[in-house]
């Protein structure tokens, strides 16, 4: 096998090894195709019959009813946050959202661009995002319900779902979708961008409640626009054939494994030796509160910045990489994602108590 580091970084993230080696074994040669899929046509039977499966096993892996459809799409959540309020708005309504952190804000930011009536019913940014804000009440002329699952950057997640009625609830699940157990018949609508527990980057999964397709507007960009999707099959224009292709292995990759609840057990575990090793500690200060942590992304500081620097470059040295926190707020952050080995955590836990007898 190829040398392989842990990979810590927040997306694109590690991808279960052995989802690569069937990548790299059918790479050539794509079931007796004589060709890559890669190669493909997307109009090929083929390629059409690895659609229909991915379709249906993203939506039965995590028990969505056949009221939903899924789409697979492209331009990330950044797309989505135009396509929302795009498919979603409704005359008389106003769409509404929660605001936990960076991409939640963007969201946000996209909707008043174009110019559709929102409001922002709760917001954590008096406290620089350490909580999930639980504080609120649902309009009755609500369009929808906007809430972004889970905070790469600050280390938060929802701990339970928001019960909305017969408001259509919608979800950013980039960072955390199949990383545990939920009720996915109380949403409306989720997206993810895959290169986090799904798949590569550049393909989008969007699960919509069949229903909310008849809001589409027909003067939207047609690349935009969930309905038009959804009557061709995710085909209306060359989808990313090899990330569609990629999540059909993580899908089955997590049957392997026993499935979501298998697969929640671990990434508990993998989270409460982390945070066991913070809470225990004086020289390293975690961001989120302890109830709205998230068990994807772990988020901390250290003293000071030189040593968060040392941290980083010493913790590479020990091929722990992408350690180093977003950008915009510094620090440190483990990405913990499905498909990072319990190993790979235990590993970065004995570094960081290490560093702390050295440097504390």
């Amino acid at each position: 096998m190829a040398h392989r580091v842990f990979n810590f970084s927040a997306g694109p993230a590690t991808l279960p090894l052995p989802v690569l080696e069937t990548i790299q074994n059918e790479m050539l040669d794509y079931h007796g195709e004589g060709m890559s899929l890669i190669e493909m046509s997307h109009r090929s039977k083929t390629f059409d019959a690895l659609v229909v499966e991915t379709e249906a096993l993203v939506r039965e892996l995590m028990g969505f009813s056949d009221d939903y459809q899924t789409l697979f799409l492209q331009g990330g959540a950044t797309a989505q946050f135009a396509a929302v309020p795009l498919n979603l708005s409704r005359d008389g309504k106003t769409a509404e959202y929660i605001n936990s952190g960076s991409w939640a804000t963007k969201a946000i930011k996209e909707a008043e661009k174009l110019g559709k009536p929102y409001r922002v019913i709760a917001s954590s940014e008096d406290d620089n995002h350490t909580y999930i804000p639980t504080d609120f009440v649902v309009g009755k002329d609500a369009a929808y319900l906007h809430i972004t699952s889970n905070n790469t950057i600050f280390g938060t997640q929802w701990q339970e779902y928001p019960d909305t009625g017969d408001i259509p609830l919608v979800a950013d699940m980039s960072s955390d979708f199949y990383c545990r157990r939920f009720d996915p018949n109380k949403f409306g609508l989720i997206y993810a961008g895959a290169q986090k527990n799904a798949g590569p980057s550049g393909v989008t999964i969007v699960v919509i409640r069949k229903d909310l397709l008849e809001r589409s507007p027909k003067d939207i960009p047609t690349i935009l626009n969930y309905k038009i999707f959804a009557e061709k099959n995710s085909l209306y224009n060359t989808p990313n054939t090899f990330g569609v292709y990629v999540v059909n292995l993580v899908m089955k990759w997590i049957k392997d494994q026993g499935g979501i609840d298998a697969v929640e057990k671990v990434n508990r575990q993998k989270a409460q030796l982390l945070y066991e090793v913070l809470d225990s500690s004086d020289f390293y200060r975690p961001h989120a509160r302890k109830d709205s942590r998230s068990i994807m992304n772990v988020t901390w500081r250290l003293p000071s910045e030189e040593l968060e620097k040392k941290f980083v470059a010493e913790a590479t040295e020990n091929e722990l990489v992408g350690l180093k926190g977003h950008r915009s707020v510094g620090g440190i952050r483990a990405s913990i994602y499905n498909a990072m080995p319990l190993e790979g955590v235990q590993r970065l836990v004995e570094f960081m108590k290490d560093f702390e007898k050295r440097n504390g």
